[in-house]
């Protein structure tokens, strides 16, 4: 099931509760009676936590389908039969494992070779399970960063239960283990790079002063190899009003290393900056740009805005690039590579020893280009593969070999070789079915907006289900910060839903990237409304097609998604009979006072901008909660441990919710971060606390 994690938050006394008079009205002021549920670790708001797990899980887990679904759903998330995918790096594949022995997880390797058969043989790294007993903490494995070329030298990420904070050790392959006098970087929202053996580049939490009003940091440091972390050089700085600043070091297959800083002015805009020389140099670039990578001397990127320089209009969206040597003039002179049309996008760039790789949709199903740059122009050509979702897997500037997946709602993942010198794919593993798909099918659908505009959506389910009219169904949506919401074989969704009748629709709505920026821009702040009328719009044509009925017609998201859930409750409650709302944003009057929050008034408006406000009063689905008796009982997902949508944001709809009398169940993890789960036994708990709701409701 899809949840946002590509895409890592006194004694209880009585409640200062508002009439229920006074609470159905829109709370437009600062009076905020569940503002305590705020504090997220108080022992207050805890035991109100507590109470409402001990309620909800008392009431699901007591359902007879609930042990067999998490069983099932453990089965699936624990099966040896899911792809190792890993990065490349130095002749090995590095991938992370977890499975029923290995909770917490392994970080381990195997050669190019092996790997390539399909049939790998692992050597393990690191066994987070072990280092977390051994050290008596609650690690969980956030990522590694090692140095190509060097044998030994990584970065290992830990995070405390699954939050976006983490911790950094130095990682030796070779002894593997921690090394001894390695570099170790205390717990924060960080980022880093290797400039090379001897030195990092650190953006990190450096006392007071030093983050963003979102909670990320400003300021990049050099950190040199045996020198204590309060002596590194500070190197370029951001400002508070920022969003981060962050280092990277793009490499490419002639062993160019290039640091950059990238300052994040807005969410959406940035400034980035070599870091090769005596001071930083702006690079020529447009301010809603995203730098791709290294190759055959160019320098790779995207834009999200139309850019005219050099007198040439380059169209939004499109993959360009520049000669290494002319980054920093007035006008450099910029190559087009791929510029797509109104149904395309591109989802990821990719770099090989020979080639790039471009992994894009067009209507939302998949395409894999390759580029190769012949010193004056780029030439392209479309790898085969099947239809369907298209994901590039693994690729390095230092090897021919690259790896990409195919899927689809039906089909499992298939792993293939793709030889970037010639464009030949091979596969080499298929996974077996992990749930029934007989009887089952794939249609994608057309529906207009209020504004006219076609919003495609795909249905999955059996077409006699499909034609009574009062078919299960489960609609989910996202439809926020250009992220694309793409056909995914999803088996636990396929074996807890599907096989019992279900039908599971995927709305490709605005505010995501399905049809590149334009498709995000067009809803973003105060024009947010178009994003939930394209849900609604959908919902409403499964009912006209006769495919469900309002009766039958649950809906689920997650983060910017269970925003899209909350709106969907107080303006169409009516529509639904269910509505999984995962660790969601709700109070759009204070989200940018709320942990990573101030980080995103670029895509929702700022509190604060008088025009802005206006709207976010009106659409807030915590201000906006009134009691009314076509509500359905809606799901709350949540996280203690999510540092970066704030679990009060759940609390205190739930706790509205109960002050006026109306029915919700809800469940806040104590781990798992903004994922809401930290591993396979808590994502099983989840799904199958989920799957069982959506039955109790749609099906019963």
């Amino acid at each position: 099931m899809r949840l946002i994690q590509t895409l890592t938050a006194g004694a209880l006394g009585a409640a200062a509760l508002l009439t229920g008079a006074c609470a159905s009205l829109s709370m437009t002021s600062n009076h905020d009676p569940f503002l305590w549920l705020e504090d997220i670790e108080g022992p207050r708001a805890l035991q109100w936590v507590n109470a409402q797990n001990a309620r909800s899980l008392g009431e699901l887990q007591a359902d007879p389908r609930y042990a067999p679904a998490e069983a099932e759903a453990l089965a699936i998330l624990n099966s040896k039969d899911r792809l190792p995918l890993g990065a490349i790096r130095d002749g090995f594949v590095y991938n992370f494992w977890q499975d029923e022995k290995n909770v917490r997880g392994l970080w381990r390797r195997a050669t190019l070779t092996t790997y390539r058969t399909g049939d790998p043989v692992w050597e393990t790294l690191l066994d987070v399970d072990a280092l977390a007993a051994r050290e008596s903490a609650n690690w969980v494995f956030a990522g590694a960063s090692c140095l190509d070329g060097d044998e030994r030298r990584c970065l290992i990420m830990l995070s405390n239960g699954g939050k976006d904070a983490k911790t950094a050790r130095e990682y030796d392959l070779t002894k593997k283990a921690f090394a001894a006098d390695g570099f170790v970087l205390p717990e924060a929202k960080l980022y880093s790079a290797w400039k090379d053996s001897e030195t990092l580049l650190v953006a990190s939490d450096w006392g007071p002063g030093t983050q963003t009003e979102s909670g990320y940091p400003f300021v990049i440091k050099e950190w040199k190899r045996g020198t204590p972390l309060a002596a590194a050089r500070e190197i370029i700085r951001g400002e508070p009003k920022h969003v981060l600043a962050a280092p990277a070091v793009l490499e490419s297959e002639d062993g160019t290393r290039l640091p950059i800083a990238t300052i994040a002015d807005t969410f959406f805009t940035n400034t980035i900056y070599r870091l090769d020389g005596p001071a930083p140099a702006k690079i020529t670039l447009p301010p809603r740009a995203s730098i791709r990578g290294l190759h055959k001397g160019q320098l790779l990127f995207t834009i999200e805005e139309d850019w005219t320089i050099g007198g040439k209009t380059f169209p939004n969206a499109a993959l360009l690039s520049m000669n290494l040597d002319q980054t920093g003039l007035p006008a450099p002179q910029v190559n087009l590579l791929y510029g797509p049309g109104p149904r395309e996008s591109i989802e990821d760039v990719s770099f090989s020893q020979n080639a790039v790789l471009v992994s894009a949709t067009r209507n939302v199903l998949g395409r894999l280009l390759r580029y190769t740059f012949d010193g004056r122009a780029w030439v392209e050509t479309e790898i085969a593969l099947p239809v369907g979702a298209i994901t590039l897997a693994s690729a390095s500037p230092y090897s021919s070999t690259a790896f990409a997946v195919t899927e689809d709602q039906l089909k499992p993942e298939t792993l293939y070789d793709i030889d970037t010198q010639t464009g030949a794919a091979r596969p080499i593993k298929a996974l077996p079915a992990l749930f029934s798909a007989a009887g089952l099918s794939v249609q994608q659908f057309e529906t207009a907006s209020t504004d006219s505009v076609k919003i495609p959506y795909f249905v999955v389910g059996k077409p006699e289900a499909l034609a009574r009219g009062e078919a299960p169904t489960l609609l989910y949506g996202y439809g926020g910060f250009q992220v694309s919401m793409t056909p995914s074989y999803s088996p636990v969704l396929g074996k807890l839903w599907l096989e019992a009748g279900g039908v599971y629709v995927l709305a490709n709505i605005r505010g995501g990237g399905e049809f590149g920026p334009a498709w995000h821009q067009a809803g973003l702040k105060t024009k947010r409304q178009i994003i939930y009328d394209d849900f609604i719009a959908v919902a409403q044509d499964l009912i006209a097609r006769k495919i469900t009925s309002p009766r039958r017609l649950g809906i689920q998201g997650g983060s910017n998604g269970g925003l899209l859930m909350g709106v969907m409750l107080t303006q169409r409650p009516e529509l639904f009979r269910a509505a999984v709302v995962q660790v969601p944003l709700l109070d759009m009057l204070r989200y940018d006072k709320l942990l990573a929050g101030a980080s995103w008034v670029d895509e929702y408006g700022s509190p604060a901008v008088k025009e802005e406000r206006a709207w976010l009063e009106k659409m807030s689905p915590y201000q906006n909660l009134t009691k009314r008796s076509d509500y359905p009982e809606p799901f709350f997902v949540t996280s203690t441990k999510d540092d970066r949508v704030h679990p009060g944001h759940a609390r205190k709809y739930a706790a509205k919710l109960e002050q006026l009398g109306m029915p919700f169940l809800y469940y806040e993890n104590t781990d798992g971060g903004h994922a809401a789960s930290a591993n396979l036994k808590e994502r099983a708990k989840r799904q199958a606390l989920e799957f069982v709701y959506l039955k109790r409701k749609l099906m019963d």
